[in-house]
């Protein structure tokens, strides 16, 4: 059923403030308008409810009987919105739990694994996808999942795991080398490269080097700016990737992308769990995600 007749929802919230202060001028203050935008909010209120609802006298303003009895209708209903608003409000901040991090790490390591503490905890988890660490600070997130050299200040910083880089690609792709699987012979026919732009993923060139294979030049690239994506297209069969360990796990148990080479590169880098430092208290909620997540990991940390 529809609720009527209601009034104009805005001057009704300015007629609440002029009605407690007995004044335009202090309820424009608050508002921070102009008295003449609360005299005009006013009036018109007056006009849809054919009542006025002030005296005027003197550059003085007073309620009327019907304004006063119409003010305490308004406030207490007033009221009674603030108090739901404020306890859904409370409920979301209890019930919920913001994680930034990367495309990646969110579509290939994150949500894999969420529907499991959802189901067990019932609490809400929001997830902002950014490939952007410098973002961070401008993001209002409890917890953050990155990869990255140095972790930004600010950040109580959690290692989650080492940065373990090696090549993966399909099954169906490495076919085509029955004769020759040298690393040589494999790497000169289509490597998948990550964009540049994303400085701190490693580079075939930087692998190559520090595993101590020459530097190939493969016969065809393709340049991905997604990581996702440059995945699937190893999955697909197009080309050979470079695969960061614990994001690929699942892929290379289940056999749709394998290893073409044994090498792997294990650096001092590490995937970070950051969380704002200077916080007043943790919620019951992202303690929990964190306790979840850190069980998580192929050995636990804290």
């Amino acid at each position: 059923m529809k609720i009527k007749p209601l009034p104009p929802m805005n001057s009704l919230i300015v007629f609440e403030v002029a009605a407690r202060y007995q004044s335009f001028t202090q309820a424009a203050e608050e508002l921070n308008v102009t008295q003449g935008a609360v005299s005009r909010q006013i009036r018109q209120l007056e006009e849809y409810l054919g009542k006025e609802l002030f005296f005027r006298a003197n550059r003085k303003i007073s309620l009327t009987p019907t304004g006063l009895q119409y003010y305490q209708s308004v406030y207490s209903a007033l009221i009674d919105i603030a108090q739901a608003t404020g306890d859904i409000k409370k409920w979301r901040g209890d019930h919920q739990v913001t994680i930034a991090t990367t495309q990646a790490m969110a579509a290939l390591w994150l949500l894999p694994k969420v529907a499991s503490f959802q189901q067990k905890e019932g609490i809400d988890l929001r997830i902002l996808a950014t490939d952007n660490i410098v973002d961070l600070h401008s993001m209002d997130c409890d917890i953050a999942l990155f990869y990255c050299h140095t972790p930004p200040s600010g950040m109580k910083a959690t290692v989650l795991f080492p940065e373990e880089v090696f090549p993966v690609c399909s099954s169906k792709y490495l076919e085509q080398f029955s004769d020759d699987t040298s690393p040589e012979k494999i790497f000169s026919k289509t490597l998948l490269y990550l964009d540049e732009s994303r400085k701190d993923w490693m580079t075939w060139s930087e692998w190559f080097n520090a595993v101590q294979y020459p530097i190939v030049i493969p016969k065809n690239k393709v340049n991905i700016n997604n990581y996702t994506m440059l995945l699937q297209a190893a999955i697909n069969g197009q080309g050979i990737a470079l695969a960061w360990g614990s994001l690929v796990d699942d892929y290379i148990k289940s056999g749709v992308l394998i290893r073409p080479v044994e090498k792997v590169l294990r650096t001092s880098e590490n995937f970070y769990m950051l969380e704002p430092l200077g916080r007043n208290s943790i919620s019951p909620s992202v303690s929990k995600f964190r306790e979840w997540l850190l069980l998580q990991l192929p050995d636990t940390v804290g």
